[in-house]
């Protein structure tokens, strides 16, 4: 099994490339790139850099917490649900641009 310190390291990988690249889809699509409606209406109020950042920051804190309390098999399964949910459509998605 991986390292617990690599699982937290690509999980944190993983929250930083998903907001460049929701970054980029927004920036080439607007708003409407962005499917969580939470995330899209903070983006309409405050931007979409202020509200990316604190979204993964969030995210990063969130899974830094789950490292600390030991829970590292769970972070595991959301660091490659990440990576097929989030960041694999992104690919997708970026790759016709």
């Amino acid at each position: 099994m991986l390292s617990t310190r690599l699982i937290l390291a690509l999980f944190l990988v993983a929250q930083a490339y998903d907001g460049v690249f929701t970054y980029a889809a927004i920036h080439a699509d607007g708003l409407a790139a962005e499917g969580n409606v939470l995330l899209g209406t903070w983006m309409a109020l405050v931007g979409p850099a202020p509200a990316l950042v604190g979204a993964k920051l969030l995210a990063a804190s969130c899974g830094i917490l789950l490292y600390m309390v030991g829970f590292y098999r769970g972070l595991a399964y959301l660091t490659a649900f990440y990576a097929v949910a989030a960041i694999g459509p992104w690919l997708f998605v970026l790759q016709h641009y």
